[in-house]
């Protein structure tokens, strides 16, 4: 069985392309709410010997839950684990911008935070001409919390077999990926899609080929 932790923000078969209908669950998480507290979601989803896969800020919970779900495998996708690699100039840049867009957020300035975010995560500028169409999701993106500060440890996968997929576009994931390589995971790097290496057409076959050595 093969569990699909994503934000509550998409469907499971657009978030997981690949995925097959049979032996697929999904569990959508509003990552709004801590992400801590989400792990115990994870713990009640997931039964034990299943391979779990989460992309971006929904590793966050994985990781914490890991040791309690005895999984068969972890595929991450582009985790954003933040905590495993403090101290790293990109990730150190990213934090600094994003806690500077928040404080501006939290003064009631959405655009402001949005000049910030959106080049530093999504490329370009924020452009005046269409933030009223991108406004409601920019406030949605806004109120996530962000995904660092919650203690995660490169170890706390430590005997568990785990596929790390980034998409080589990104200093910040890179620099994750490269840390939890060193604890002993497998890592692949399928370009030309950004955030979303799932999105690969070798995305299915690489997991394959990593779950048939497990």
């Amino acid at each position: 069985m093969r569990l699909y932790v994503h934000s509550a923000d998409r469907d499971g078969p657009s978030a997981w392309p690949s995925s097959a209908p049979g032996d697929a669950q999904y569990l959508p998480l509003d990552l709004t709410l801590p992400l801590d507290a989400l792990s115990a979601s994870l713990t009640d989803a997931a039964p034990r010997g299943a391979t779990v896969f989460s992309h971006s800020a929904a590793a966050v919970p994985v990781a914490l839950a890991a040791a309690r779900l005895s999984p068969r495998a972890l595929v991450l996708v582009e985790p954003a684990l933040y905590d495993v690699a403090r101290g790293h100039p990109a990730i150190e840049a990213h934090i600094a911008g994003i806690s500077r867009a928040r404080a501006l957020a939290d003064t009631g300035d959405l655009f402001g935070y949005w000049s910030v975010v959106r080049p530093l995560m999504f490329g370009g500028p924020a452009d005046p001409a269409r933030w009223e169409p991108e406004r409601a999701g920019v406030a949605r993106f806004a109120a996530r919390r962000p995904p660092w500060g919650f203690g995660v440890d490169a170890a706390m996968l430590r005997g568990i077999p785990t596929l790390v997929v980034t998409g080589g576009w990104n200093a910040e994931y890179d620099a994750i990926a490269e840390v939890l390589e060193r604890h002993g995971a497998h890592r692949r790097t399928l370009s030309g899609h950004g955030h979303r290496p799932q999105d690969h057409p070798d995305f299915a076959a690489t997991v394959e080929t990593f779950l048939a050595d497990v």
